[in-house]
């Protein structure tokens, strides 16, 4: 199998995680590479912990189950650090924390961090009380890891979000989280 990067996105009911997963999929399609987004929920509300899983590789994926161990690991709310054993999550060493973060979180990984709720904020990206985090954090994704092309993200965004007002909203929270990420200690 050629080059695999699995991902485990952690975050609240409503924040965006299994969308988040599959703009991601979608955009490695479209960059030419294969993938799987997996959610993992049940019964659960608005503000529970969910999970949700994706793959990306360079050739067909056989596997087909949750994510066990990640690469790279998405933190849609920093909250959710203390609800996980981070150890039980992580591949390896050298895997990769992503945390929606306005100054950097010491996980033990090498950590990413980007103020999501502060970008969301800004561009108001606020639904029923909630933060939209989701696009600055694939943002950041995109520029730590280079999985998929921050074009083909954009690209992708028309699938997942329905009104092209907030199409363009979501594209600029993207754009910003690329951007505004920091860390790698």
């Amino acid at each position: 199998m050629g080059k695999l990067t699995e991902l485990i996105i952690l975050g609240r009911g409503g924040q965006g995680g299994v969308t988040a997963a599959r703009i991601l999929v979608s955009a490695a399609l479209k960059d030419g590479k294969w993938g799987q987004a997996i959610p993992e929920f049940g019964a659960e509300r608005r503000g529970a912990v969910v999970k949700a899983y994706a793959r990306i590789s360079d050739e067909p994926i056989s596997m087909h189950s949750n994510v066990r161990r990640a690469d790279v690991l998405v933190v849609l709310t920093s909250r959710v650090l203390d609800l996980v054993n981070l150890d039980e999550l992580m591949k390896s060493p050298d895997s990769i924390v992503i945390v929606n973060s306005p100054t950097f979180v010491k996980t033990g990984y090498r950590t990413y961090y980007v103020d999501a709720t502060g970008i969301s904020e800004k561009l108001g990206l606020v639904i029923a009380g909630w933060h939209i985090v989701s696009t600055p954090m694939i943002g950041a994704v995109v520029r730590v890891t280079g999985i998929v092309t921050l074009d083909s993200v954009i690209r992708s965004l028309p699938e997942f979000i329905g009104r092209e007002s907030l199409v363009r909203l979501n594209a600029e929270a993207v754009r910003m989280g690329y951007e505004s990420v920091r860390g790698g200690e």
